[in-house]
Formats: structure tokens, sequence, C-alpha cells
């Protein structure tokens, strides 16, 4: 039966794919109610024979999935049904903009400029939940965000052992262009209760299912010069009360605020707004910091998200020249504004201004931003860009200022095995103009069962980039209390090798070797520090694994560093140590899921014991419940020891797909912070939400340091 059924998939594969693929062009409105009535989707080829990707990435599936779609100018709208085996269903949230990892669902990538850079995708589980981000290019893979949102249509239906989705999608949040009517499309679908993945184009598990590198290549009927809809605007007004119970002070703000957006192209949009607020962000995940350097957060905030990738990403991990997160995080935006997208099928810019305001010690900024990227051939991408951050007065430049430029060149084979990056950089400030260069260049390899990489980066210590993230450029000496900036030299290699085992009753993959190794050194050419990670892995057939992680370092400490926090600082001087880590993680498919792990070993002079465990259990789809605990143990001996604990309880209930409350719980003793973030989040129209949020912060003790109440509502307006 099984071998009739793949013959059938693969015949109807066939059939489907014997004509070229195809968004046609109808002149019709459906209703989105996931019932398929109207005699448009009759008449309309079929595309199906979808591939396994996960736990198998061998063969056709047996659950198979048939898409049709067209355009009318103003929506493009899908449909798709999955033929499940089960009448069953299950989800893991109600709430936008969720990870669909754990539901059943249908998604949709959209590459519409065809360039394998950057792309849209759009998901609904099963119960009719939405999820949109943006997919982006990030050095050697792809990233996906769901900060960016739009508003499309969508349902999803249970008919009997058939899931039915049916979306549209207004053309004009996309970015597209007449003169390049291709898109890049991948459809798959998750089905949770038997934890597979499927997928139109077959693409093997060493990648991800989102790398744009594997879309199949839609020619799109009749594309509209431009958007039908040119306008967005969204007003929002916040009211917050700040209590700070250490300072004996309180504070009542009232904010206006203004988005819009203007199409002024189907391809270039343009952002602006004015006095954002970003109080509706989730709080970021507290992290246990044992290392000497800064941790990198991502950027949450919508304006800086539309084209993200062209701002993003103008360096490599570790030295990046242009960090958003920077702007705005000591002093209010007034303003802003951002040009970005194609103004040619192969040349994109991007165009950001910001102005924030002086508050206290904190002057005004002006940020600029100049990117451009043009596709040169089928292989290479080149980018350059200008970064400045100047000081002004009253609207006017101070002579204070930083200012960076730089260019990529970033290359793909046309096998899609290689990947090759090559970056150059300068940074300009008054009064400087020698050791100011970043350099890299970086290679990958990718096959099924077979990964390597090898790079290497020259930061010198005058590189600035105000704007930027380079933490290793800045060494903190606890003892003499300045931070020392010094360049450095990094080589990296890595190396992977799997097996998979498809006819194996209890063995997925065994994962035998994963080694990676970073070295640094210093302008003279001394190795200051080399890190070394070894990594191995069992996965078994439900992808349940258990697994062990070697680190070990040798560092030539130049600097005094107090990672206890204690005021008794390790000493310059040679120091060798590691640790080992074993670990187990359930399958993911269970509603009761959980990963625990204990780690022993070396910390510099003295001893780490580390435990953490993870535990999700899902009441759905009315709430989901998750709790982490991370212990870190160090014995420093005479400089003394002390014990961190991480902890972390998010509770989500949900009343529906539009009102929700969310807590987090956030218990930080490395930190001596305990903070509780409750917020109730309503969208009483698409895109269009209240917000009421309670914060409230202790010390480990559980003496309050400060709280605060705000309320927030926002309309957004389609003209």
């Amino acid at each position: 039966m099984k071998y009739i059924l793949a013959f059938l998939c693969l015949c109807g594969f066939m059939k489907s794919f014997s004509q070229k693929a195809t968004i046609h062009y109808i002149d019709t409105k459906i209703t989105v109610d996931g019932q398929f009535n109207e005699a448009v989707w009759q008449q309309l080829p079929e595309y199906t024979g979808f591939y396994n990707y996960l736990p198998t990435d061998i063969g056709l599936a047996e659950n198979q999935t048939s898409v049709k779609l067209f355009h009318n100018g103003e929506y493009l709208y899908v449909r798709a049904i999955y033929n499940d085996s089960t009448t069953e269903t299950r989800v893991s949230t109600l709430k936008r903009d969720v990870s669909i990892s754990f539901s059943d669902s249908f998604v949709m990538i959209l590459d519409t400029q065809n360039q394998e850079q950057n792309g849209y995708l759009f998901a609904v589980n099963s119960l009719g939940n939405q999820t949109d981000g943006l997919v982006g290019r990030v050095n050697n893979g792809y990233n996906l965000s769901f900060s960016w949102n739009a508003i499309w249509q969508s349902k999803a239906v249970l008919n009997g052992n058939k899931k039915q989705y049916e979306l549209a999608i207004p053309l004009k949040s996309l970015n597209f262009n007449k003169e390049n009517p291709v898109f890049g499309v991948q459809f798959y679908v998750r089905d949770i209760k038997n934890n597979s993945w499927t997928i139109l184009k077959n693409v093997k598990r060493n990648y991800a299912n989102l790398d744009l590198r594997f879309t199949e290549k839609f020619t799109v009927e009749n594309l509209p010069d431009i958007a039908t809809s040119r306008f967005t605007v969204t007003p929002s007004i916040t009211t917050n009360y700040q209590e700070n119970v250490t300072a004996k002070t309180d504070e009542t703000v009232f904010a206006p605020s203004i988005d819009v957006q203007y199409n002024l192209t189907s391809s270039l949009k343009l952002d602006a707004t004015i006095n954002p607020d970003f109080s509706q962000i989730d709080v970021d995940q507290q992290v246990t910091n044992l290392t000497r350097f800064a941790i990198f957060f991502p950027e949450r905030r919508n304006f800086f998200l539309e084209n993200a990738d062209l701002f993003s990403n103008l360096g490599v991990d570790g030295v990046n020249p242009f960090y958003s997160r920077r702007i705005g995080a000591e002093s209010s935006i007034q303003f802003g504004l951002k040009l970005s997208g194609n103004i040619a099928p192969k040349t994109r810019i991007g165009v950001l201004n910001v102005q924030t305001d002086q508050e206290n010690e904190n002057a005004s900024q002006n940020y600029s931003v100049l990117v451009g990227e043009q596709q040169l051939s089928e292989n290479f991408t080149a980018t350059a860009y200008l970064i400045n951050r100047q000081e002004t007065n009253n609207f006017e430049f101070v002579d204070d200022y930083n200012r960076v430029t730089g260019m990529n060149l970033n290359y793909k084979s046309n096998n899609n095995k290689w990947i090759g990056i090559a970056n150059v950089g300068k940074s300009f400030n008054d009064g400087i103009n020698a050791k100011n260069n970043f350099y890299n260049a970086g290679i990958w390899y990718n096959q099924r069962g077979l990964a390597w990489n090898a790079q290497v980066k020259k930061v010198e210590e005058n590189y600035l980039t105000d704007v930027g993230f380079t933490p290793r450029l800045y060494n903190f000496d606890a003892i003499n209390n300045v931070v020392v900036r010094e360049g450095y030299t990094q080589t990296t290699v890595g190396v992977e090798y799997q097996k998979f085992y498809e006819n194996s009753k209890t063995l997925n993959s065994v994962r035998y070797l994963n080694y990676n190794n970073n070295t640094y050194f210093d302008d003279q050419g001394n190795q200051n520090q080399s890190s070394h990670f070894l990594n191995a892995a069992v996965f078994f057939k439900d992808l349940s694994a258990v697994y062990y992680v070697i680190n070990y370092d040798d560092v030539d400490l130049k600097y005094g560093f107090d990672p206890l926090g204690n005021g008794d600082s390790l000493q310059p001087n040679r120091y060798r140590f590691g640790i080992l880590k074993v670990g187990y993680n359930s399958a993911n498919n269970q509603k009761f899921r959980y990963r625990v792990n204990v780690q022993k070993g070396t910390y510099y002079s003295g001893k780490r014991t580390t435990a953490g465990v993870y535990l999700n259990y899902q009441l759905l789809p009315f709430a989901n419940l998750e709790l982490t605990h991370d212990v870190n143990h160090i014995d420093l001996n005479e400089l003394g020891n002390e014990t961190f604990h991480l902890s972390r309880f998010t509770s989500e209930i949900f009343f529906s797909n539009r009102l929700n409350w969310t807590t987090y719980v956030q218990y930080n003793t490395q930190r001596d912070n305990f903070n509780i973030n409750s917020r109730l989040q309503w969208e009483y129209k698409p895109l269009s939400y209240i917000y009421f949020v309670v914060s409230d912060n202790f010390t480990q003790n559980l003496a309050r340091k400060n709280w605060g109440i705000a309320f927030k509502m926002n309309k957004r307006f389609d003209f």
C-alpha cells in the first residue's frame, strides 16, 4: 500500500510540475472561510508531492498536502489541504507571532524579489492562529524574526482527516517588482502529533527549512505597478506610572506617538515614527553571563524590522558595525525615518535616520545609515554602507561624531554547498586616523552529513562603532576599574559529521563529531585565548536526544576579572580550564516536554558545577506553562565562592485568538533582580491593540526596588 501511495504521489507531483509553476492572475474575490466553495479553486493547477524533511528526509511524505494559489492584483490567495491520518489536532498556543514548531500548521515562505536575500513567512495553525515574520540572510544562513506584522486573512477548518487552510495576503504588504515577476515560494506542513515536517521543494535536513535558496520559482502573472493601498498609519497613546521605591520618587508619563508607512512603489517603502513607544515588547530573557564580554540581545522594535537584514547584516558574529538596540538605549527617540527596498530587480537600498532627545547627561544624537546592496551575478552579492552617529544641539551637528564605512562580498555556489563572505570596514573619529580597520574572510561547506567552516577576522584597536556591537574589543580591568581597548585577530575552524539511520527502529541519527575552535591573538601576534567546543549526540526515532559537550579554554588573562562580583578579582595569569556537560532532551511532540543537563569541571583557578532544567506543560488550547532553572556554583578558593541562580517562569493564558494574558517571573541572583512582568493583550482589530502591563522589580532578597503600571492603545489605519 505504501508503494502504491508513493507512486500516486509521484504521479501527482509530476503532473503538477509538468507545467511551469505559475501564480495565475484571476479577477475575482473569494470569502476566506476554509471551505473552498468558489469555482475559481476548481480551475487552478494543484501543487503536491510534498517531501519528507523530518524526522526523515528520504522520499515523499505519506501524509500529502495539496496547494492552489492565485492573485487578483490586490490579494494573494492560497488554499491548502493536509491529508492527516487522524481527526485529532494539537496546537501549542493561541498567541499571535509565536513559533509554530509545536503546533499542527501550514507555513508559506515568499521570496518576492527572488534574490534569496530576504523574504516573508506566513503560518496558520490548525485552530486558526496566525504567525508572520521576516526571513533574512545572516552570514552563512538565514534567521527569522516574528516581530514584523502585516494584516492578512486566514481560516483553518478541521474537516475529518483533512486540515484545510485558506489565506489571503495583501500584495501591499509585500516587497515586489513588476519587472521581476518571479517569486521564490516554499510550503511546508508541521504535524506535531507524529513529529513530522513535510515540504514542497525537496530540502535535506542539513539545511534550514526556511533556506531561501531552495524555494520553488513561481512566475506571477500581471503583477500590479503599485500596491492598491499606499498608506498605513498607526497612532498610539501610552500612560505609564513608575515608582522608584529606593529613591522615593515617582513619575506619571502620558505619551502619544505615531507610526506611518508609505509605499513609494510596490518594492520601496518609507517608514516614519514620531515619539515612538515600545512598551508592548516582551521583556528580554535574562542570562547568566560568566564571560568577560557583553551578551547580544535581538532587536524587537517594529520600526527597525522592515528590510532589517539590510541594516543588521553588515558585519559578522561578534563584529557588527550597526546594532539598532544602541539607538534609544540611553535617551528617547524623537523621530525616525527609513527608506528601504528595491529600486531595481537586483538593487536594494536602505536609508535610516533617527534623532534622539537630550536626557540628563546624555546629549541628543542623530543616527544615520546608508546601505546599498547589489546582486552582481547569480553567485555574488556586494553590500556597501556608511553609518554616522553625531551629537546635535537644536538639530545642528556638533563635532562629536563616529562614522563607519565598509563593503561586504557574499558568495553562494550553484549547488548550495558553498558559502563565502569577505568584509572590510573602517571607522572615523575626530583625532583618530590609524589602526581603525576591520577585515574578515570566511568559508562554509555543507552537505548531508558533513559540514565544515573556516574564518579569520582582524579588528584593530581603533575600529570604533558607537552604534555597533564589538564586545571583544573592550576589556574591563576589574583591578583598576578601567576599560582597555585592544585589537585582536580571531581564527575559527569547525567540522560536523552526522550519520542518519533510516532503517533503524530506535535511532534517527548520531552526531559523531561537532567540533569548533576560536583562537584569538593580540596585535603582537601572541595567543591570548583558545576556546575548544566538542559535542556528540544520539537522536532517537522520536527525536529525543542524549548528548555531551566539552568546553576547554586556554586563556592568557591580561586584566583583572571579577566573575563572582565580590571585589576579589582573578589576577593576570595563564589559565587552562574545562567543563563536561551531559544532557537529555525529551521528544518535543508531547504535552509535557523537558530538558535536563549537568556540568562539572574547572573554571579559571577554581571549580564549577552547573545544572539546568527546562519544563513545559501545555494545557491547550487554554494555557501554556514554562519553567527554566539554571544554577552555577563557582568556587575560586581564596577568592571566594558563589552560587548563581537563574529562574524564569512563563504563564500564557489564552481567552481567544485575540485576547491573552502573559506573565513572566524572572529571578537572577547574578544581577540581584527578581522581576515580575504581567501583560494583558487584546487585539480588538487586526494589528490594533490594547495593553495593560504591570511590572515589579525586587532584589533577590525580595526588597522592592521599583514598580510600574502601563496602559497603551493603538489603532492601525490603512488608506
